[in-house]
């Protein structure tokens, strides 16, 4: 009889290669084959607004003028959009006035026949009483919110633009042009902080009234267009006035803005950018992976929608309608003074950020070269590098990832929350006797901590009970008990306890999942589905029969025709990420390269434990054979686990999130293998990991190009790594 190997799964902690990721980029390629023609005019709006007025219906954002960069930075050197055909408002600049006027006389006025139109707005949102509703039984219209208060705001009359307004003037550019997109981050529900994550909603409601202001430009469009009011309600109920609508989450969820490393950012307009770098996309498969990415991140149940034209197909085109070949990238060069060089770093991974500070390096590409120039970086703030560049590049010069650099000594980053009173400073320095842990305490203010912090370290509140309640969470730890919640308060699993715990007491005991949580932090630094070049493809499917799970590969290692894995996989079932309770499962893992590779397999739950799925068997012979052990010859499929041999079965008995990391590398693992053999022995089949940050560091230093112990990162080249990531539901 087997040996039943059981693993729990639930909320992700790493970033996920979405099952359907093969759809998506061949559906790249075959736009990517078709060279931009004389295209038309491309024009843009983008509206950030991080400072709104002092009162209690605002509170300030930090990530729409990032967003606004982002954009304006994408549309440039990805979509070849002119600077000058972009305008943008910020802050004080984006007025009701200044954004109505602009709308018209930027877009409307300027768009010709068959041009690109993209309008952007990252700030609040809210939802307010409606005097016309097109349904009678909803009283509330969405808004986006302007920068400027109205003078009787004391009396519940707003400056807000309703989403009436917007379609009018999308009805209105429709005359001039189809191709039209439209972009809100920003949300109609919540508001406040959740932990370190602000909310884009401001308080709405029947007691706030739209001003005559709004009410008279309505008006003004509606005339203008030659609508009825019975015509404008028919329309309106039709959908989307033209093109695409594209909102960054569900009308009652909420819109995060999210601390990203070193900057803050709307979390859907940089995923949603940062993917766009990477591969060309239509519409409704960049929104179904940008979906996935956030539920990677803990932004609590936000999901992107979009809307199209009814019966136009607009979901299959392109996004922002534009057909355009170019390389991925990660970086783009902004300025070029001698050999110094500024770069924009749209294009990583954001758990990948703090690989790419002082050390790491691109190199250039263009559509007929490859490994033109390098270019290495010397310091980084938020999204700006600043490198020196080993060659000639011009402004405008796309970059790819060449080495990144891990810092040796890197640091989670845990806040310390004030519901621990005047117990902070006692966990504060009981939390720096932990190895690579950084405590940050609370701070007053819109943020509640200086920088992003990986998680926070709190007593439950019943403040915090209500708002668990209030997400579906049920099994709540009692009031007093301490333990963790990510940085938007979402419950770490098993992480809190009895009511009244000391302080001392709490982290002695998360001490190890701590340390787990950690080496799950780091090994987030070496994912690079995206960038490897090497050509590798992992299957997640049913131990009986061909029925798929889930699936990641790397997609510039991915040679032409051949990113379908292999001929087991059934192709004629659809790909799910699905799998029942207890169900066999198995790995097949595919080198397309013409030599071995050396692999491994980990899997990491959200409390911070770590098994290792392969290699499971350990020889205590040389370290030759033990080499052996993980190899996977060229043009090979190794399954794991194998039925002809191995004495286990992949299992899982917890609902959730389950979660594995697939590691590839040229070169033997032999530092870490050696720790895995002396913490396994002779034992076969799976098995927990109990130094986690240990053996991680030793599996960095097998990969690591810097062998000289007094260089402070480990660099590791795409060329000679590939870290895959694979997410799946169990039901």
């Amino acid at each position: 009889m087997k040996r039943r190997q059981f693993l729990q799964f639930a909320t992700s902690t790493l970033a996920t290669i979405g099952f359907s990721h093969l759809n998506i980029i061949r559906q790249g390629e075959r736009y990517g084959k078709v060279l931009a023609q004389n295209t038309p005019r491309k024009l843009a709006l983008l509206v950030g607004i991080n400072e709104y007025p002092k009162s209690d219906r605002f509170r300030n954002l930090q990530g729409c003028l990032t967003d606004v960069e982002l954009q304006r930075q994408l549309l440039i050197h990805r979509f070849g959009f002119k600077n000058t055909d972009i305008h943008t408002l910020t802050n004080d600049q984006a007025t009701r006035q200044g954004i109505l006027t602009t709308f018209d006389e930027h877009l409307i006025q300027q768009a010709k026949p068959g041009d690109v139109v993209v309008f952007h707005f990252s700030g609040h949102g809210s939802r307010i009483f409606d005097p016309n509703p097109i349904n009678p039984q909803e009283k509330l219209n969405s808004t986006f919110v302007p920068a400027d208060d109205h003078p009787l705001s004391q009396q519940g009359i707003v400056n807000d633009i309703l989403g009436h307004t917007l379609f009018l003037l999308m009805y209105a550019l429709k005359q001039k042009t189809e191709n039209i997109t439209v972009v809100l981050d920003s949300c109609h529900s919540g508001g406040g902080t959740r932990g370190n994550v602000r909310v884009r909603n401001v308080r709405g409601g029947e007691d706030f009234k739209i001003s005559s202001d709004e009410l008279a430009e309505q008006q003004k469009w509606l005339a203008k267009l030659q609508l009825s009011p019975q015509k404008f309600i028919e329309e309106r109920n039709l959908g989307v006035a033209a093109g695409v609508a594209i909102a960054s989450t569900q009308p009652s969820q909420l819109a995060a803005d999210y601390e990203f490393p070193g900057f803050s950012a709307g979390a859907f307009t940089y995923l949603l950018t940062q993917y766009l770098w990477q591969q060309p996309s239509d519409v409704e498969s960049a929104i179904a992976l940008v979906n996935r990415k956030l539920n990677s991140l803990p932004v609590s149940n936000q999901n992107p929608l979009y809307e199209v034209k009814p019966n136009s197909g607009n979901g299959k085109k392109p996004v922002y309608f534009i057909q355009r070949q170019v390389p991925p990238a990660e970086a783009v060069v902004t300025e070029v003074n001698g050999n110094e060089v500024t770069l924009w770093l749209g294009g990583i991974e954001p758990d990948s950020f703090d690989a790419f500070g002082e050390g790491a390096a691109f190199t250039s590409v263009s559509e007929n070269q490859r490994g033109l120039t390098k270019v290495q970086l010397q310091s980084r703030q938020g999204l700006t590098g600043r490198a020196i560049v080993e060659g000639t590049v011009q402004p405008g010069q796309v970059l790819q990832e060449f080495a990144r650099a891990i810092p040796k000594d890197w640091q989670m980053r845990i806040g310390i929350d004030s519901s621990l009173g005047t117990d902070a400073l006692t966990a504060q320095t009981t939390l720096q006797t932990i190895n690579r842990i950084e405590p940050v305490l609370a701070q007053s203010g819109t943020s509640p901590y200086p920088k992003d912090v990986h998680y926070i370290f709190s007593r439950m509140t019943p403040a915090y009970r209500q708002q668990l309640q209030q997400d579906g969470v049920t099994d709540i730890p009692p009031d007093g008990s301490i333990g963790l919640f990510s940085q938007a308060l979402e419950l770490v699993p098993d992480s809190f306890d009895v009511a009244g715990e000391s302080v001392e007491d709490a982290i002695a005991r998360l001490r190890s999942k701590i340390r787990g949580l950690l080496a799950a932090r780091i090994i987030k630094l070496t994912l690079n589905a995206q960038s490897s070049k090497l050509d590798l493809a992992v299957t997640m499917k049913l131990e009986q029969g061909n029925k798929l799970i889930a699936q990641a590969f790397t997609v510039r290692g991915c040679k032409s025709g051949t990113c379908q894995g292999s001929s087991s996989r059934g192709t004629s079932q659809p790909l799910t990420p699905t799998l029942l309770l207890e169900e066999p499962f198995a790995f097949e893992v595919t080198n397309r390269e013409s030599q071995p590779l050396y692999l491994g397999i980990l899997s990491i739950d959200p409390a911070g434990k770590m098994n290792v799925l392969f290699p499971n068997e350990f020889q205590r012979e040389s370290n030759e054979e033990l080499d052996q052990a993980t190899q996977i010859a060229a043009n090979q499929t190794l399954l794991i686990p194998n039925p002809e041999k191995d004495d286990f079965v992949l299992v899982t008995d917890s609902r959730g999130k389950g979660e594995m990391l697939i590691l590839a590398s040229p070169k033997p693992l032999t530092k870490a293998l050696l720790r895995l053999r002396n913490l396994r022995g002779s034992q076969r089949g799976p098995f927990e990991l109990t130094e986690p940050v240990e053996v991680i560091g030793d599996l960095l230093d097998d990969l690591s190009r810097s062998a000289r112990a007094i260089l402070r990162s480990q660099l590791v080249n795409p060329a000679e790594m590939a870290a895959l990531s694979i997410t799946f539901e169990v039901q």
